[in-house]
């Protein structure tokens, strides 16, 4: 679907300083996100998930795949 738009754009561009400027704009990262330390990409703060909420989430997932794999074999 990027590809489509890319050519789409591509097309319409003048000249290729217009084409880079549009393939930085399409392929850039949505406003709240940014680079952080190394180079990662960073939300607002609050916006993620801390190591322990992950955990618990991870802790779920395993319980539930368990209880579903044992009424598929029971």
């Amino acid at each position: 679907m990027l590809n489509a738009a890319e050519v789409s754009m591509d097309q319409a561009a003048e000249d290729d300083a217009e084409r880079a400027r549009n393939r930085a704009k399409l392929y850039a990262p949505p406003g709240r996100i940014r680079r952080g330390r190394g180079g990662r990409l960073t939300g607002p703060p609050g916006s993620g998930m801390g190591r322990a909420q992950a955990q618990a989430l991870a802790a779920q997932v395993a319980a539930e795949d368990a209880r579903l794999a044992k009424g598929r074999t029971g």
